[in-house]
């Protein structure tokens, strides 16, 4: 443990740890308990890869036959918006990977179900809901405003 951030790690039979960090105790989930977890955001990542070449490949911009085009205004306004709907789509593509390889980096830090920015234990009904959630409900709060 890096001895910067105070933390203490007691170890218990049964693969529970309890983390101790500036005065408050907490128990880190069982490794048993995170394996599926773990399997799932890998499975959800490699389906997100996946959408996003499929969300590539339909951009209009990416088909190199339209250069040649003389496209009628109509269809240039077509393409123009069905690029800015991949582009967006991307975009939160891109976003729930990277959320997604955090929460997996997480997972083999011992730090999952952590807080990045407070430290407290992030609520279970949230990482039930949102299995990714590297951060606790008033921490995204702050983080949004």
């Amino acid at each position: 443990m890096n001895k910067n951030k105070k933390q203490k790690d007691t170890r218990k039979k049964g693969g529970v740890s309890k983390m101790s960090k500036m005065g408050k105790d907490f128990v880190l989930f069982p490794s048993k308990l995170l394996a599926p977890v773990s399997n799932f955001l890998r499975d959800r990542l490699k389906l997100l890869e996946k959408r996003k070449k499929e969300i590539s490949q339909e951009d209009p911009f990416q088909n190199t036959s339209r250069l040649n085009d003389n496209a009628s205004p109509d269809a240039d306004a077509a393409e123009q918006f069905g690029h800015a709907r991949t582009s967006a789509i991307k975009e939160q593509l891109d976003k729930k990977i990277i959320q997604t390889k955090k929460a997996l980096t997480r997972i083999k830090l011992g730090k999952y179900g952590i807080c990045e920015d407070c430290g407290n234990m992030i609520n279970t009904d949230r990482l039930m809901a949102y299995t990714e959630s590297t951060l606790c409900a008033s921490c995204k709060a702050k983080r949004e405003k």
